[in-house]
C-alpha cells in the first residue's frame, strides 16, 4: 500500500467517525469536534516543529496558548471607561521601570569585574528597582480594579477587530519564547522541559492573579467574534426564514451556521500554516534542523550555529501555539485562566504529536483530529459500555455503582492505551517521518 493511499485511509476513518457522531448524536457535536480538531492540529503542528524538526522538548505549551488567549482580550475587548485615566499610564510606567531595572542589572553584570562590588551593585539595583516598581504599580492597580469590579475592574482592550488578535497572539507567544529561549535553550533537554513547564505555570499564575490585566479568576466574557452571535441570527427574520426552508429551527440553524463559519476560518489558518511548515521541512533550513536534531556535535563541527537555530524554531513553534490559543479564546468568546491545565494544553498535545507521527506535519494534523475525537467521545462510549456490562446486575449493587463511576476515568485510560499501542506497533507514529 502506498503512503498516499494509507494516509488517505487514515484521514477517511477520522471523517467517517465524525459523520457517525453527526448521525448518531448530533451535527452540533460533530461540527464542534471538527472545530477543536482544527485548533488541536494547529497546536500539534507547532509542537512538531519544535520536537520533530529540532528535538526541543517543550512542555510549556499551555503558557504559550494562554498568551494567545490574552491577546484576544487585549486586542478585541473595548477599553474600560476611565480605567486608563485612573491608573493605566502609571501601570505602563511601572512596567517600563521593571524592564529598566532588569536591563540595568544585566548591564552591571557584564561590565563590572566579578567580585563583591558587582554583587553589591546588582543587589542594590534589583532591590531598589523592586520597591520603586511596587510603589508605582500597586496604587494604580487598586484604582483600576475599583472601577465597576462586578463587570470590568480591568483595563480592557483596544477594541480592534478580533481577527487581528490571532497574529498578535503569535507575536506574544514568540516574544515569551525569545525570552525563555535566550535563558533556557542552553540547558539539557530534561532541564529545558522543567524550565518551560515552570515558566508556563508562572504565566498562568499571572493571568489568574493580575485582575487589572485579565480580571483574574472572574474571567473575561463577551470577547468579540469574527462571526455573528447565535442570538443575533435568531433575531434576524431573513436567517430564520432560510433556516426554516432547510428544515432547521432558528436555534439549531444558528448554532450550526456559526460553527460552520468558524470551521472555514480555522481551516484557512491550518492550510496556510501547513503549507509554510511543509515548505520549511523541505528547505535547506529544514534539512539543517534535522541534521542538528540527529547529531548536534557533527552539525556544530560543520559550522552550524546550533543555539541560534534552536532559538529560531522554538520561537516559530511557540508562535503557532499562540495563534491557536487566540483562535480558541475567540471561539469560546471568553478568557478563563483557570481552565488552562497541563493535561489538556500540554500533555494531550504531546500525545497528538507522538501518535500522529513526530517529524511529519501530516501526522501531527492526523494526531490532532484523532486524539481530540477520542478525548471527546471516549467518556460517553465508556458509560454506554459500563451500562451494557452492568445491565444484568441488581440495582444498588456496589460493583455496579463502582463500574458506572469508573466510566469518568475512561478518557485517561484510553489515552494511555492508545499511546502504548502506537508505541508498541508503530513507534514512529501512524504517519512516520520519511
Amino acid at each position: 500500500m502506498s503512503d498516499t493511499v494509507k494516509n488517505s485511509l487514515l484521514f477517511g476513518v477520522i471523517a467517517l467517525l465524525i459523520v457517525y457522531v453527526g448521525f448518531l448524536q448530533s451535527w452540533n457535536s460533530a461540527l464542534l469536534i471538527i472545530q477543536m480538531g482544527l485548533i488541536s492540529a494547529i497546536m500539534a503542528l507547532g509542537v512538531n516543529l519544535q520536537w520533530g524538526f529540532a528535538g526541543l522538548f517543550n512542555v510549556g505549551i499551555m503558557g504559550f496558548v494562554a498568551l494567545g488567549g490574552l491577546a484576544a482580550v487585549l486586542i478585541g475587548m473595548p477599553p474600560t471607561e476611565g480605567a486608563f485615566a485612573a491608573g493605566g499610564w502609571q501601570v505602563l510606567a511601572a512596567l517600563a521601570l521593571g524592564a529598566a531595572t532588569i536591563i540595568a542589572a544585566i548591564f552591571s553584570y557584564k561590565n563590572i569585574a566579578a567580585g563583591w562590588t558587582r554583587n553589591l551593585v546588582m543587589i542594590a539595583i534589583l532591590v531598589a528597582g523592586f520597591f520603586l516598581f511596587r510603589g508605582l504599580l500597586d496604587p494604580a492597580v487598586e484604582r483600576i480594579e475599583a472601577i465597576n469590579p462586578a463587570q470590568t475592574g480591568y483595563l480592557g482592550g483596544l477594541g480592534l477587530p478580533v481577527l487581528i488578535a490571532w497574529p498578535v497572539g503569535g507575536l506574544f507567544a514568540a516574544g515569551a519564547a525569545w525570552v525563555i529561549g535566550k535563558t533556557a535553550l542552553g540547558l539539557r533537554s530534561d532541564y529545558l522541559a522543567i524550565a518551560t513547564l515552570g515558566i508556563a505555570e508562572i504565566i498562568i499564575a499571572v493571568l489568574k492573579n493580575e485582575d487589572w490585566l485579565t480580571r483574574g479568576v472572574k474571567n473575561v466574557i463577551g470577547v468579540p467574534r469574527p462571526v455573528p452571535f447565535e442570538i443575533d441570527l435568531q433575531n434576524d427574520p431573513a436567517f430564520v426564514e432560510r433556516a426554516a426552508s432547510l428544515g432547521f429551527d432558528p436555534v439549531e440553524g444558528s448554532t450550526l451556521w456559526v460553527k460552520f463559519l468558524y470551521i472555514l476560518l480555522f481551516a484557512v489558518v491550518l492550510l496556510i500554516l501547513m503549507w509554510m511548515a511543509q515548505r520549511a521541512l523541505h528547505s535547506p533550513w529544514g534539512r539543517m534542523l534535522r541534521a542538528i536534531r540527529d547529531n548536534e556535535v557533527a552539525a556544530e563541527a560543520m559550522g552550524k550555529d546550533v543555539t541560534a537555530r534552536h532559538l529560531q524554531v522554538f520561537i516559530l513553534g511557540s508562535a503557532i501555539c499562540g495563534i491557536a490559543g487566540a483562535m480558541m479564546t475567540t471561539m469560546d468568546s471568553q478568557l478563563t485562566p483557570g481552565t488552562y491545565q497541563p493535561l489538556r494544553f500540554t500533555f494531550l498535545v504531546w500525545v497528538m504529536v507522538i501518535v500522529g507521527g513526530s517529524g511529519n506535519n501530516l501526522g501531527a494534523v492526523l494526531g490532532g483530529f484523532l486524539i481530540w475525537f477520542l478525548w471527546v467521545q471516549v467518556e460517553p462510549m465508556g458509560l454506554w459500555l459500563m451500562n451494557v456490562i452492568t445491565s444484568g446486575m441488581a440495582d444498588g449493587s456496589a460493583l455496579k455503582e463502582h463500574l458506572l463511576d469508573s466510566a469518568a476515568h475512561m478518557r485517561l485510560m484510553t489515552m494511555g492505551a492508545v499511546l502504548l499501542l502506537v508505541l508498541r506497533f508503530s513507534p514512529r507514529g501512524l504517519i512516520p517521518e520519511k
